[in-house]
């Protein structure tokens, strides 16, 4: 009798809850995944700060000075933003914290939903889409010498789609350097970059002179098919993505699940925390 009420009177006071618990599953799932992404966008931006360094534009003010479509701000966006939803959703979820956790699904959810009303108007609207983007390829062949991550770009582009500017071989008159006017003086005038041209499968090494002279006068759009591509980008991705509907369909479902498993999670582990919270007592 004794023993038992000594081990009663040291036993140590602790806290009771009634039945709530936070899931540790769905707390390291969501843990890891962030984890991931959050080293993924310091990745990113460590790319996006190194490749202008390389450019020689790290000061803001240089950087601003840039024409054209730079590629990196592009990196620089996609990294800030998984930088940021990973650290929140990792932190979140590792220290059950409601309001990083709260921020994270607010903020996955206006993306996806962005991502979708995007699909929907460029869908209903495809002729104003397709317009603007062809002044926008348009735009950026002006100043194609300009940038060396857009040249990069726009000659990947090409090859990868086998098309040659916007509409055709001929938005390259936009750009100083390739255009035909009698006051142009460059050995690359009424030419095309070596990316609009057909593959040579006798050549191991690349003829970046292979698009000189090609729109000349005097050639002819027969001779010109055989040289370089004549299909012009738009054209050329409008024909690519019904041979690609479900490799593009199922890029989309595969990130569309993950936004929507991310914020079942986040929303479970807030739902776990307060129903914790709420069971609270000595």
């Amino acid at each position: 009798m004794y023993q038992e009420r000594g081990h009663r009177l040291f036993q140590m006071p602790h806290y009771k809850y009634q039945g709530a618990q936070v899931s540790c599953v769905y707390k390291y799932v969501l843990f890891t995944l962030n984890i991931i992404f959050w080293i993924a966008g310091a990745g990113l931006l460590a790319i996006t700060f190194w490749a202008w360094n390389e450019k020689g534009v790290l000061k803001i003010q240089s950087i601003s000075e840039l024409n054209g479509f730079d590629p990196v701000w592009v990196i620089l966006v996609v990294g800030v933003l998984t930088f940021i939803l990973g650290f929140t959703g990792c932190i979140g979820a590792l220290r059950e914290n409601i309001c990083l956790l709260k921020f994270f699904s607010i903020i996955i959810g206006t993306i996806f939903t962005l991502e979708l009303a995007a699909g929907i108007l460029a869908f209903v609207f495809q002729d104003w889409v397709k317009e603007h983007v062809q002044n926008f390829i348009r735009d950026n062949i002006s100043v194609y010498r300009n940038d060396i991550d857009l040249q990069n770009l726009v000659d990947a582009v090409q090859k990868y789609m086998q098309c040659c500017g916007a509409a055709g071989p001929n938005d390259w008159d936009n750009n100083i350097y390739f255009n035909c006017s009698a006051e142009n003086v460059s050995r690359e005038r009424c030419g095309v970059p070596f990316s609009c041209c057909l593959p040579d499968p006798a050549q191991n090494v690349v003829n970046t002179q292979c698009g000189y002279d090609i729109r000349t006068k005097t050639k002819n759009k027969v001779e010109d098919s055989l040289v370089i591509y004549t299909k012009g980008c738009v054209q050329a991705f409008e024909d690519w993505l019904p041979r690609n509907i479900y490799i593009v369909a199922g890029a989309f479902l595969v990130i569309a699940f993950l936004q929507m498993f991310s914020i079942y999670l986040a929303r479970s582990l807030i739902s776990d925390i307060e129903a914790l919270k709420a069971g609270w007592r000595y």
